[in-house]
């Protein structure tokens, strides 16, 4: 008998120990988990935060581009106006603002009081760079008088180029600021693909007709060597008017100048996939009309001659493959410039002047097997010099399709700057 209270009395005993120790982890995991609840967190969102408790915040629904969504969108997003909040009671709460981080998908909303709100989040995909600008300008139709200097702010025009509809700048235009990489540009034109090119202007904002050699990065020979007609190549190949592989043949002197520049001041500054590569630039080795080429003896011009000087119809078309280098880095062409305002018989008003010589990408004439290239001289005309000749250095770039402009309005003093 008492063997079997005993066993009875150690039963109770356990049963009690068991009770307890159920109640006190009951009461750990209630009072951890109205902890979590009364602390606001950072909730993982499609890889993005939201700094709010699940308790205080319900995302309703999320609209990408107008359809309905399960997620935060990937890519270049921010949030439209039509977002809004409402109260438990279903009214909508006025004065919120909504941010929201593209990069990180962090997303907040100030001022925050209430719990129980619900939200409805619209996103829209943001402008690109090229969109934002062509917003910002009225575009002109027809085309102007190219054997005419653009002297006023003609604005913009449209040309085909090799990828569709190009929008060029002419004249002494002030709308084409651009700040990228901690130097100032000027936009040349948008590409028929929606990217920019741009053109170096110094590492300050400088007005139309402001004579300053800070406009350019240095003054180099376009090659050290000119007594053969091939040496007007931005590549070249001995005894041949063009390389016969697209890229390919022996530098010239300014594309190691280029090469070197953009290496040090974009590639190393990290700043090398916000330019395109596939795009080109022109440097157009046909011949005029009646001429042909030679590597030395006869005097010849080229295409580009025929088209600035004779016709007074420039294009931003290039028709030989092999002229067309898919590099990031290049210059302008003769044609561009004069497309922007330039002329054979000078202009130093519109913003492609700098009362600097400078070099463009295309080829002038061969005189005795010389070659020279066109340049821009001091007074804005568009001449030529021998390629051993010193001139200034403009970079030119192409900003890719889908660089987006952070702030700015293209003026000098509120350029574009790349985000």
């Amino acid at each position: 008998m008492e063997i079997e209270t005993l066993k009875r009395s150690r039963l109770k005993r356990n049963i009690i120990i068991g009770v307890v120790a159920v109640l006190i982890i009951s009461v750990i995991v209630l009072n951890f988990t109205r902890a979590k609840y009364r602390t606001t967190q950072s909730i993982p969102l499609v890889n993005g935060t939201i700094n709010y408790s699940l308790a205080d915040l319900n995302i309703v629904a999320i609209t990408v581009d107008g359809e309905a969504s399960d997620t935060i969108p990937e890519g270049n997003y921010e949030l439209a106006s039509t977002s809004y909040c409402t109260y438990k009671d279903g009214s909508k709460i006025e004065g919120l603002t909504f941010n929201y981080d593209s990069n990180t998908k962090a997303f907040s909303i100030t001022p925050f009081t209430t719990k129980g709100t619900k939200c409805y989040l619209d996103f829209v995909k943001k402008a690109n760079a090229g969109e934002t600008i062509l917003g910002n300008v009225k575009v002109n139709s027809g085309t102007p008088d190219f054997s005419q200097a653009a002297t006023t702010d003609e604005g913009v025009y449209t040309a085909k180029d090799n990828l569709g509809t190009s929008y060029y700048f002419r004249g002494a235009v002030t709308n084409n600021y651009v700040k990228f990489a901690g130097y100032y540009w000027r936009i040349i034109r948008i590409n028929g693909n929606g990217s920019i090119r741009i053109i170096y202007d110094g590492t300050t904002a400088h007005t139309n007709g402001e004579s300053s050699s800070d406009r350019q990065i240095g003054t180099s020979a376009y090659n050290s060597v000119h007594n053969q007609s091939y040496f007007v190549g931005y590549t070249y190949q001995i005894n041949a008017q063009r390389p016969s592989i697209q890229n390919s043949g022996t530098a010239s002197t300014i594309k190691g100048v280029l090469d070197n520049w953009y290496t040090i001041n974009v590639l190393n500054q990290g700043l090398d996939d916000k330019v395109a590569s596939n795009l080109g630039f022109c440097n157009d080795r046909n011949t005029a009309s009646g001429n042909s080429w030679v590597s030395t003896g006869d005097t010849f011009y080229y295409a580009a001659y025929d088209r600035v000087y004779g016709s007074a119809q420039p294009t931003l078309q290039c028709s030989n493959s092999l002229d067309l280098y898919t590099t990031k880095i290049g210059l302008i062409t003769a044609d561009e410039a004069a497309m922007a305002g330039g002329t054979t018989s000078g202009n130093n008003s519109y913003y492609l002047y700098t009362g600097q010589f400078y070099w463009t990408m295309s080829p002038y004439y061969s005189e005795n097997g010389y070659a020279y290239m066109f340049s821009s001289w001091s007074d804005g005309t568009l001449g030529w010099n021998s390629v051993n000749n010193t001139n200034g250095v403009r970079p030119v770039l192409n900003l890719r399709v889908d660089v987006i402009i952070s702030s700015g309005n293209g003026t000098s003093s509120n350029p574009y700057v790349i985000s």
